[in-house]
């Protein structure tokens, strides 16, 4: 445990709480509430005694029924023989179920940086071994240096798109390269696609495990905390391999026996919610992500800034020898604006910082993002 990094979101957080005022711009939730299908249909759950009691360690049947219908309409993945859905408390449990469930002590994953921390964190935990392999200039990524980075040690290759940090969405043609050196290679390709609906301009999500016979060596992660205001609620789902299905029960079953109850039956409700939901809560991100892109282009010279058609994240490169954090702890105290330093992402050369903006209604938004313009010019230029 001593190798494995502490998580920065509460370190920021101490920081926040220390400098009243601050806008964050740090943790990446969204500002809206669960659709009212999510509260109603709790009723349903008090009705029933035995629901009180210990559940199927893979999710109830209802629960299963209605992904089984999201899947095959949204992403086009068909739930077959060869594969199966796990609920989970969440898809950080979904990511950590897939490492238990593939490796052994030692063995090898592929992130490609910068990365989610907590992926990192947990295939740490583990006992394996990151193995980092770093994004091109516009943090898509790079097929040829993921194929050079395996081993026989490797177990998997991970992907996540939307991305979070930076935003990206990788291309249906990158994607399909990873999905096909990992059959080629007789390892996992594990998709973690929590930002599924926030995409802009057009930009359609790609989900692997709809590839053609691809079910045998993909595992796709869910959540529903971003999409339906569900932070809280740890509900999240994965899709995997049949043949996995024994092992992902026995970490599942070990870890939290079954997923709560009570917010399975909230996912289910929120499966239900009008298209509307969705949509007019995603359109008032994307006008708060058009004030955020108007804002950041006064940095130029100061910053680079990766075009992002997705989730509600954009990752600043700032021209500094200033280190992240103390870059951050400056923008909290002098400018009462917080964002989260890219050493968190495994970004360890030059000085990068998160920017999170799907918390915020537009007029904070507005404002935060106007303290970060100043406090990044005055900081760096002074």
């Amino acid at each position: 445990m001593e190798a494995v990094q502490s998580p920065i979101i509460p370190v920021v957080g101490e920081l926040i709480k220390n400098n009243p005022g601050t806008i964050s711009l740090g943790q990446g939730v969204v500002a809206y509430a669960p659709p009212p299908e999510a509260i109603e249909i709790l009723s349903k759950f008090l009705a029933e005694p035995t629901n009180h009691l210990y559940k199927a360690v893979e999710g109830i049947p209802p629960l299963l029924t209605a992904i089984t219908e999201k899947l095959q309409t949204f992403n086009s993945i068909e739930i077959n023989t060869d594969n199966c859905i796990v609920v989970t408390a969440g898809s950080n449990m979904g990511f950590l179920n897939a490492i238990l469930a593939i490796t052994n002590i030692g063995d090898e994953i592929i992130l490609n940086t910068p990365y989610y921390f907590n992926h990192e964190m947990a295939i740490t935990m583990a006992g394996c071994h990151p193995v980092l392999v770093g994004t091109d200039e516009s943090y898509q990524l790079r097929p040829d240096a993921i194929a050079q980075a395996i081993t026989p040690k490797t177990k998997a290759i991970v992907t996540i798109s939307p991305n979070n940090p930076t935003g990206v969405v990788y291309s249906q043609a990158a994607l399909q390269a990873v999905n096909q050196i990992c059959r080629d290679r007789g390892i996992y390709h594990i998709s973690d696609e929590a930002y599924e609906y926030f995409t802009y301009n057009g930009v359609k999500h790609t989900s692997p495990s709809a590839f053609p016979n691809s079910s045998e060596y993909t595992i796709s992660l869910y959540s529903l905390s971003k999409a339906y205001g569900f932070a809280s609620w740890r509900i999240g789902y994965m899709v995997i391999p049949k043949h996995l299905f024994v092992a992902v029960k026995k970490v599942q079953d070990t870890n939290v026996i079954c997923p709560p109850v009570v917010s399975q039956y909230a996912a289910l409700g929120a499966l239900q919610a009008k298209p509307d939901y969705l949509r007019n809560n995603i359109t008032a991100i994307a006008q708060v992500r058009e004030l955020v892109i108007d804002s950041l282009q006064s940095l130029e010279g100061l910053c680079k800034i990766a075009a992002a058609d997705g989730a509600f994240y954009f990752f600043l490169k700032v021209n500094t020898e200033l280190e992240a954090f103390e870059l951050v702890k400056r923008l909290i105290e002098e400018h009462q604006v917080a964002v989260i330093p890219g050493t968190t992402f495994g970004m360890h050369q030059g000085c990068y910082l998160r920017v999170a903006y799907g918390a915020l209604q537009k007029q904070t938004a507005k404002e935060g993002i106007e303290r970060l313009v100043r406090g990044l010019q005055k900081i760096v230029n002074s």
